[in-house]
C-alpha cells in the first residue's frame, strides 16, 4: 500500500512538471479583431511530408506562452515568429521547439501565431502581420509583472518571412499599428533573425515572400519601405543573425546586408554563416556540430539582454 501510494504520489509530481512545459495560450486581441474580413474559420494545422508542423488559413492570432520553470525566469522575454514565406507557419521547429528551449534558459517565450496576408482573412494585408507582432510585444510588456518579465530586456526572433517580420517590428516601431493607450514601447530590445528574409533587391530577394505581402507589382518605393536593411538607424535594436552560405532559398546576402547596416549605424550586432545548411534547419544545422542556439545565449548575456 505504502508502494501505491508512492507511486501515486511521484505520478503527480511528474504530471505537474510535465504540465508546466506546457503552453497556455491566449487570444491576441480581447474583442474585435483589427481589419477582420468575415468569414468562416478555416485554419489547417497538419504535418508535411517532411515532417514539419505548418498551420495556414489563420483568422484568429493566438501567443502561445511558455514560461520557465518556478523561479528560474530571468526577467528575460522573446516573441518568437515562424516563417513560412508569408503563407504558411512552419509552427513546430521554428516555433514552439525554440520557446521550449529558450524556456529551459530562463527566458520567458512566446510563439505569436500571426494572420498572414490574405486579402480574405484581413482588409490591410501588408501590415497586417506587423499589427500582430506590435500587439504581442505590447501584450508582454503590459502583463510583464504576472509573467515575472522585465519590460526592458523584451526581444523579437524570426525565421525566414518571420525573420522580415521581427526584423519590420525592429525597423518600424515608430509607426504604432495598434491601439496603444498606454503608451508603451513597442520596440523590441534586441532581435534574433535566423536566415531572415531581408533586402527587397531583386538580386537578392525573396520575391514569393514580397509579393505575397505587398501583391505583385508592388511600387519601388513600397518594396523599399519593406527593404529593412533600408530602413537600420541609430534607434535599430542590437540583433544577432544566422545564416547558411548555401541558402538557395533566402541568399546569404539578406542577412549580410543588414549586418553592414548595423555596422554603419554602429548598432551591436554579431553574425554567424555557416559553410552549409541550406534553408528552413531551425535550431539544428544538419551540416555542423555547432549550436546557433547556444551561441544566441551567449551574445545575449555578453549584451546584459539575459543573465545565464
Amino acid at each position: 500500500m505504502k508502494k501505491l501510494l508512492a507511486l501515486l504520489l511521484l505520478a503527480g509530481v511528474t504530471y505537474r512538471v510535465a504540465a508546466q512545459t506546457k503552453p497556455t495560450v491566449i487570444p491576441l486581441y480581447d474583442g474585435k479583431i483589427p481589419n477582420e474580413v468575415p468569414g468562416p474559420d478555416q485554419e489547417k494545422r497538419e504535418v508535411n511530408q517532411d515532417k514539419v508542423e505548418i498551420v495556414s488559413l489563420v483568422r484568429t492570432p493566438t501567443l502561445s506562452v511558455y514560461l520557465p520553470a518556478k523561479g528560474k525566469a530571468n526577467g528575460t522575454a522573446v516573441v518568437i515568429c515562424p516563417g513560412g514565406g508569408y503563407w504558411i507557419l512552419a509552427s513546430g521547429h521554428e516555433g514552439a521547439d525554440v520557446a521550449r528551449k529558450f524556456a529551459e534558459q530562463g527566458v520567458t517565450a512566446f510563439v505569436l501565431k500571426y494572420r498572414l496576408p490574405d486579402p480574405a482573412i484581413t482588409s490591410q494585408p501588408e501590415i497586417t502581420p506587423l499589427q500582430d507582432a506590435q500587439r504581442a510585444l505590447y501584450l508582454v510588456r503590459k502583463r510583464a509583472k504576472e509573467w515575472n518579465v522585465n519590460p526592458q530586456r523584451v526581444g523579437i526572433l524570426g525565421f525566414s518571412a518571420g525573420g522580415h517580420l521581427a526584423s519590420t517590428a525592429g525597423t518600424h516601431f515608430n509607426q504604432s499599428q495598434i491601439q496603444n493607450p498606454e503608451n508603451l514601447s513597442l520596440r523590441p530590445d534586441f532581435m534574433v533573425l535566423i536566415y531572415p528574409v531581408i533586402s527587397s533587391d531583386p538580386t537578392i530577394w525573396h520575391q514569393g515572400s514580397f509579393e505575397r505581402l505587398l501583391g505583385k507589382g508592388a511600387s519601388k518605393g513600397k518594396l523599399q519601405a519593406y527593404s529593412n536593411e533600408q530602413q537600420v538607424t541609430a534607434q535599430t535594436p542590437p540583433t544577432f543573425l544566422v545564416h547558411a552560405s548555401d541558402d538557395e532559398l533566402v541568399p546569404v546576402q539578406n542577412s549580410i546586408v543588414f549586418y553592414q547596416a548595423l555596422r554603419q549605424h554602429k548598432i551591436p550586432g554579431e553574425l554567424h554563416v555557416y559553410q552549409g545548411g541550406g534553408h528552413g534547419f531551425g535550431m539544428i544545422n544538419p551540416t555542423t556540430k555547432d549550436l546557433w542556439f547556444e551561441r544566441c545565449v551567449n551574445w545575449l548575456a555578453s549584451n546584459k539582454l539575459m543573465t545565464k
